[in-house]
């Protein structure tokens, strides 16, 4: 069973673990309404995407 010669301090762990955290979400916004939306996605709001309604209104 393989184990580990010397022990791995925090800075080494912590250097290891550098690219395990969270990225928040990119918010785009609508070109109709200017409203935050994610991106490749309809708008919550109005429900235009890439120019058509995707979602009627009355839905909202």
């Amino acid at each position: 069973m393989a184990v580990p010669k010397k022990k791995t301090s925090k800075s080494r762990k912590n250097m290891r673990r550098a690219h395990d955290f969270l990225t928040p979400p990119n918010v785009s916004t609508c070109p109709q309404c200017k409203a935050p939306k994610l991106p490749h996605r309809a708008c919550p709001s109005c429900g235009m995407y890439k120019g058509k309604e995707i979602i009627k209104a009355d839905d909202l």
